[in-house]
């Protein structure tokens, strides 16, 4: 299914396509890419996600002083929650911090099984929430859709209601399988890729971006 026929069916996705986010994603892609420039790449398109995501955010009025006058200024309404998904989510938290340097960041643990490619989740711990909480979930690839939906699922049988997931890139198999499972979210990402092979690794694809993160290939 092509980026515009995606973003027709579901209103609340948003597919990045500027120059800079295509320079990124290829640097991200090229199998030549070191840790180091990988790590820098995913931190700067992050810090682009950020801003994006940021643009729906719920904002109060408030009155400050300059040095010369008293004027209308802003705040966040919400507080904002990062949970990655551990581990490969965690290199997106830094460029997001950049951005929301007050959020709170939790994490929560997802290992795919290899037979089945659904989750299992072996780590779960986020700060308490408010009733207007926002949760940004981070992963750079939405393969399958196994582990965020799961994680949502998890999050939202804790009471918690209002989530964003940002990645880098994206097969439509899990866009419509997040969408499915919980049509309620906002998800953001940087670039839509043909779809999955029979191991549900996403093609074109970046590989494993937690491998090439942390230079554990």
């Amino acid at each position: 299914m092509s980026t515009l026929n995606l973003q027709q069916e579901y209103k609340n996705l948003t597919i990045l396509n500027s120059p800079i986010v295509k320079r990124e994603i290829t640097q991200l892609r090229d199998k030549n890419t070191s840790p180091e420039f990988f790590r820098a790449a995913v931190k700067r398109l992050s810090i682009i996600l950020a801003i994006e995501v940021s643009l729906k955010f719920k904002m109060q009025e408030i009155e400050i002083e300059t040095p010369l006058e008293k004027t209308t200024g802003f705040r966040l309404l919400q507080e904002i929650i990062l949970v990655p998904i551990l581990r490969a989510g965690l290199g997106m938290v830094n460029g997001f911090l950049e951005v929301i340097p007050d959020a709170k960041v939790g994490h929560i643990g997802m290992e795919r099984n290899e037979k089945t490619l659904e989750p299992n989740s072996y780590y779960f711990k986020i700060p308490s929430t408010k009733e207007n909480t926002k949760i940004i979930i981070l992963d750079p690839m939405l393969a399958t859709g196994g582990s965020v939906t799961a994680a949502i699922t998890k999050m939202k049988n804790n009471g918690i209601s209002d989530f964003t997931f940002a990645s880098l890139v994206a097969a439509p198999e899990g866009i419509k399988r997040v969408f499915e499972k919980h049509p309620d979210i906002e998800l953001f990402t940087t670039a839509l890729d043909r779809g999955l092979n029979e191991k549900g690794y996403i093609l074109p694809g970046l590989g494993d971006a937690g491998d090439r993160t942390f230079g554990t290939l």
